[in-house]
């Protein structure tokens, strides 16, 4: 029992990573901020930051830092910005991505309930002005839920990312106690269904964090679900308590379990399963098109 407790505290071994150092990521980190942006990898205190951003990958955070949303596994800061909105702010994404050579680009958002459409035409010009200036590069779309507003939906997907990710984040039974109390899971699997049924031929992707006291057969229900809304790529990383705020980890899942849950995800047939402590939502998504 003691050791049990021990592992519930202390973040083991296979969590700890050294901190983000070397010319490449240097050199990405002085021209996202020269350019004004913001990066998930940053504001969520990414492991993989590193590992990333020397791969030729980044996730950029577009509509500012503050989200209007409270979930409470989130390091991003809370507020209200009023419908202010950087309409250039697309083209500063795409020159990015130009002049640092990126081959792939994750494009995600704070959740902006103060706009009518939630900020779906930001989305799709940052998706149309990459595709036009850096021709080949691939863009994820990591998407809100428009509080369920299929019509917004629709604007983003008309621009053609390269994939959809939208996170369910956890296994229903925890949905309320984990994310905004505006974010619900069967919304959310409505959106992934919305997404599918629009762009079959798309790559659709979602991601659930695990150490939140799910059940292994949540687990497997959540894969179900997300299946049977047209996943393709399905995500499974270990949850870190950003600050004393937020919800502490009930459980830290050792690497042989997400490596049999990754062999139980394959056996439902999705595309392109990573499952690991340190995966993210984003991480090795580059490997989609392998």
């Amino acid at each position: 029992m003691i050791e049990v407790d021990l592992v519930r505290i202390a973040k083991p071994e296979w969590l700890k990573v050294k901190l983000p150092h070397g010319d490449d990521y240097e050199r990405v980190k002085r021209e996202v901020s020269a350019l004004r942006l913001n990066t998930v990898c940053q504001e969520a205190l990414c492991p993989n930051l590193a590992e990333c951003w020397g791969a030729g990958t980044a996730t950029i955070m577009i509509l500012g830092d503050t989200c209007t949303r409270g979930c409470r596994f989130c390091n991003v800061k809370t507020g209200n910005p009023k419908g202010e909105v950087d309409w250039l702010e697309p083209v500063r994404v795409a020159e990015a991505v130009r002049d640092l050579g990126w081959k792939y680009l994750v494009v995600t958002a704070v959740d902006r309930d103060d706009l009518a459409d939630g900020g779906a035409l930001i989305f799709a010009n940052t998706v149309r002005e990459i595709h036009q200036r850096v021709p080949g590069a691939r863009v994820e779309i990591l998407s809100g839920d428009y509080r369920g507003d299929l019509n917004a939906l629709d604007v983003v997907l008309d621009a053609k990312p390269d994939v959809f990710a939208h996170n369910l984040e956890t296994v229903r039974r925890l949905t309320p106690r984990v994310r905004d109390k505006r974010a619900k899971y069967d919304q959310s699997l409505r959106i992934l269904e919305h997404a599918k049924s629009r762009a079959p031929e798309r790559f659709l992707k979602t991601s659930i964090m695990l150490g939140l006291g799910e059940s292994d057969e949540e687990i497997e229900q959540t894969m179900d679900d997300a299946r049977a809304a047209g996943v393709d790529i399905f995500t499974m990383g270990q949850y870190l308590q950003p600050t004393k705020k937020h919800l502490a980890v009930d459980t830290f899942i050792h690497p042989q379990k997400f490596a049999q849950l990754g062999t139980l995800a394959k056996s439902k047939g999705f595309h392109q399963v990573v499952s690991s402590p340190l995966s993210r939502s984003s991480y090795h998504a580059e490997q989609a098109f392998a």
